[in-house]
C-alpha cells in the first residue's frame, strides 16, 4: 500500500531547522508573551507623529523593533502549523500568532494617517535635519502616495482590528482543504492502494495508464463536488471582502485597489491577458501535440498533465536535484552559487510530504531568520523545478536582507515571481546543454513547456477568471457555485480548445487557494515573461547582465516593482516581454516535436482503454 509517512518517520536532515528561530515551543511561548506585552508601546506615540523629526524617527525605530519580533514569533507558528495542519496545538499557536500580528497592526495603524498630514517639502526638510530619516525615503513616498485612499486613524484602527475576521474565508478554506478533507484511495494497475492527496494529485495525473489517471481525476473531483457549496460560499465572501475593502478606500474596483498597493498600473494586467489570449493558438498547438503523442482520439482533462513522451519520466532523487540546481545557477555569480549550496546544507528545506502537511510549496522566513522552504518532494522532474523555484525566492530574500534596511527589504510579489522563474530557466538551459541522456533531455524540454503552459497560460487564465468574478460582484450580481462552474468552464474550454471538458474540470476553481490572495496569480505570468528575458540577456551578455539582475534582487522593496525590474534591463509596461516569452514557448514546441517519434514505442497505457466514457472502468 502506498501511504504518506508520518512526520516522525522522516529523518531530521530532510526537515527545516526551525530550532534556529526558537529552540523549543516553550521558548516560543516566552517570546510570544514578552512581545505581546510590548505591542501597546507603539500606541503611546499616537497623536505625536508630526510633532518633530526626532519623535518620528524614534517611533519608526520602535515599530521596527516590535514588528521584527512579532514576525519571528508569527513565522515560527505558521511553519509549525504547516508541518501538520491537523495538530490542535499548532493550530492554536498559529491562531495566537495571527491575533498578535493583528494587534500589532492595529496598534501601529495611526502612523500612516498622521504622517499623511505632512507634505513632501516638510518631510524633505526633516530628512535634512535628522540623521536616520533618509533611509525611510521610499516609505515616506509610498505613504504619501496612498493618502487619497487612507481613512482616518480611527477607521484604520478598526480595519486593522478586523483583519483577523476578514481573513476568515481564506483560513477556513485552508483548514477545510488541508486538514479536514480527504481525497480517497484507489488501486493502481499493479494492485497497490494509492492514497490521493492535494500534494500528489498532479503527480498521479502523469501516470502512463490512462484509466488510472481518470480514476484519480474522478475520485479527486468527486470529493470537491461534495463541498462545492462550502467552498463556493467561502470564495464568494473572500471576493466580496476585496470589493468592500476597495470601496471603503475609494477605489473604483477591487483590482485597482490590489494593484495600487505595489503601484502596478492596471494596464500591465490587461496587456498580459490580451497578449496571451491573442496568441492562444500556441497553447492549442501544445494540447494537440499531447493528443497526438498519447495516440488518442480526444484529449480529456486527465490527459492535460501528461508528458509528451507518454510516460512519467525519470526519477530525480532529491540529492541529485540539489546538485544540478547548484550547478545551474553558476551564471549568477560565485557568491550566489555558494550561498545556494550553503543554504541547502543548512536545512533551509522541509523536503518530503508527511501526513497532515500543508499541500504545495512555499518559501518563508523573516528579516532576522534564515529562509525556510516547504516542499512535498515527489522525486520527479517537476519537483526538481519547484525546488529551484523556491530557492529563487529564498535567495531574493537573502540578498535584499543583506542590502536593505528592514523596512525596504520586503519586496513585492510582482518582482518575487521573476526571481523564482529565473532559477527554473537557468536549470533548463544547464541540463539541456550538459546532459547526454536523450530521454532525460526530452523530459526536460517537456517540463519546460509544461512550466510555460502552467505559469504563463494557466495563470493568465486564472487572472482572467479572478477579474471576472470580482467584476460580477461589483456589478451587483450573484456568485454561486453554479455561476463559478459556468464561468470557469467557459474559460477552460477557450484556453484548451482541442480538449473535451467535463463537469469535473469546471470545479477546478475549488482547489486553487490563490483565488483568495486578491489578484496574486497574474504575477506568475508576468514573472515568467520577465525571467525569460533576463536569462536571455545573461546568456548573451554574461557577467554585466548577471550583475544587473543581482542588483535587482538586492533592491528588495526600496523602489516600486516596474523600476526595480528595469534595473535588470526589462520594461514590463510593454507587451514585448510577454510576446518574447510566448515566442520562446513556440521555439521549444518546434524543438520537441521532431523528437517525439523517439517515443512512439513507449507504452502510453492506452492498450486497455479507448475512451473512459465508452468503456467500463478498471
Amino acid at each position: 500500500m502506498s501511504t504518506v509517512p508520518k512526520r516522525e518517520e522522516i529523518d531530521d536532515e530532510f526537515k527545516w531547522a526551525l530550532e534556529s528561530i526558537f529552540e523549543s515551543d516553550s521558548e516560543w511561548q516566552e517570546a510570544y508573551d514578552e512581545i505581546g506585552g510590548c505591542v501597546a508601546e507603539i500606541s503611546e506615540y499616537e497623536g505625536t507623529v508630526t510633532d518633530s523629526p526626532g519623535t518620528l524617527l524614534e517611533l519608526l525605530e520602535k515599530r521596527e523593533e516590535i514588528a521584527r519580533e512579532v514576525s519571528r514569533v508569527a513565522v515560527y507558528a505558521q511553519l509549525r502549523s504547516s508541518e501538520d495542519t491537523r495538530s490542535g496545538e499548532y493550530q492554536a499557536m498559529s491562531a495566537k500568532a495571527s491575533s498578535l500580528r493583528a494587534d500589532a497592526s492595529s496598534a501601529a495603524s495611526f502612523i500612516d494617517p498622521e504622517l499623511q498630514e505632512l507634505d513632501r517639502e516638510t518631510i524633505d526638510t526633516w530628512i535634512d535635519e535628522v540623521e536616520g530619516l533618509a533611509e525611510y525615503d521610499h516609505y515616506f513616498d509610498d505613504v504619501l502616495r496612498a493618502k487619497e485612499h487612507t481613512r482616518s486613524a480611527e477607521v484604520e484602527e478598526v480595519i486593522a482590528e478586523l483583519s483577523e475576521v476578514t481573513g476568515a474565508p481564506s483560513e477556513i478554506y485552508s483548514m477545510l482543504t488541508n486538514a479536514d478533507m480527504s481525497f480517497g484511495t484507489i488501486e493502481d494497475p499493479d494492485g497497490n492502494t494509492v492514497e490521493i492527496s492535494q500534494a500528489n494529485f498532479t503527480t498521479l495525473q502523469k501516470r502512463p495508464n490512462r484509466a488510472f489517471r481518470q480514476d484519480v481525476y474522478e475520485t479527486f473531483y468527486n470529493e470537491w463536488g461534495e463541498v462545492r457549496n462550502t467552498v463556493g460560499t467561502s470564495l464568494e465572501k473572500a471576493v466580496r471582502k476585496h470589493v468592500i475593502s476597495a470601496e471603503m478606500r475609494g477605489y473604483d474596483t477591487a483590482r485597482a485597489a490590489a494593484l495600487d498597493g505595489p503601484n502596478v498600473p492596471p494596464a500591465v494586467y490587461d496587456t498580459l491577458v490580451e497578449t496571451v489570449r491573442g496568441e492562444i493558438d500556441a497553447l492549442h498547438r501544445h494540447a494537440e501535440l499531447k493528443r497526438q503523442a498519447l495516440d488518442i482520439e480526444t484529449l480529456r482533462p486527465w490527459d492535460l498533465y501528461m508528458s509528451l513522451t507518454g510516460d512519467e519520466g525519470p526519477e530525480i532523487p532529491y540529492e541529485q536535484a540539489r546538485e544540478w540546481i547548484v550547478e545551474a545557477v553558476a551564471p549568477l555569480g560565485e557568491s550566489y552559487q555558494n550561498r545556494v549550496a550553503e543554504g541547502l546544507d543548512s536545512r533551509w528545506v522541509d523536503v518530503y510530504e508527511n501526513q497532515g502537511k500543508r499541500a504545495g510549496a512555499f518559501s518563508s522566513g523573516t528579516y532576522d531568520t534564515q529562509p525556510f522552504i516547504m516542499m512535498n518532494y515527489q522525486s520527479d522532474v517537476s519537483s526538481m523545478f519547484t525546488l529551484a523555484h523556491e530557492l529563487g525566492h529564498s535567495m531574493h530574500s537573502e540578498l535584499a536582507g543583506d542590502t536593505q534596511p528592514w523596512h525596504d527589504a520586503d519586496y513585492e510579489i510582482f518582482v518575487a515571481e521573476i526571481a523564482s522563474t529565473v532559477n527554473e530557466t537557468l536549470l533548463t538551459h544547464h541540463l539541456l546543454e550538459t546532459l547526454e541522456d536523450d530521454e532525460l533531455r526530452v523530459h526536460l524540454l517537456d517540463e519546460y513547456l509544461e512550466r510555460f503552459r502552467s505559469t504563463l497560460f494557466r495563470q493568465t487564465m486564472f487572472a482572467d477568471f479572478e477579474h471576472r468574478i470580482h467584476t460580477r460582484i461589483e456589478d451587483g450580481e450573484s456568485l454561486t457555485p453554479d455561476v463559478l462552474d459556468q464561468m470557469y468552464g467557459e474559460l477552460n474550454a477557450a484556453f484548451y480548445e482541442p480538449a473535451e471538458m467535463d463537469e469535473g474540470i469546471t470545479r477546478e476553481w475549488e482547489r486553487i487557494p490563490h483565488f483568495y490572495y486578491n489578484f496574486y496569480v497574474y504575477q506568475y505570468a508576468t514573472g515568467i515573461s520577465a525571467a525569460a528575458a533576463i536569462v536571455e540577456r545573461i546568456r548573451e551578455e554574461g557577467d554585466p547582465a548577471a550583475a544587473d539582475y543581482r542588483e535587482m534582487l538586492k533592491t528588495g522593496g526600496a523602489d516600486y516593482p516596474l523600476p526595480v525590474v528595469e534595473r535588470a534591463g526589462i520594461n514590463m509596461s510593454r507587451s514585448d516581454p510577454v510576446e518574447s516569452a510566448i515566442g520562446i514557448y513556440r521555439e521549444y514546441l518546434d524543438r520537441i516535436e521532431p523528437l517525439l517519434d523517439l517515443w512512439t514505442s513507449h507504452d502510453s497505457g492506452n492498450d486497455d482503454y479507448t475512451n473512459r466514457g465508452e468503456s467500463p472502468p478498471l
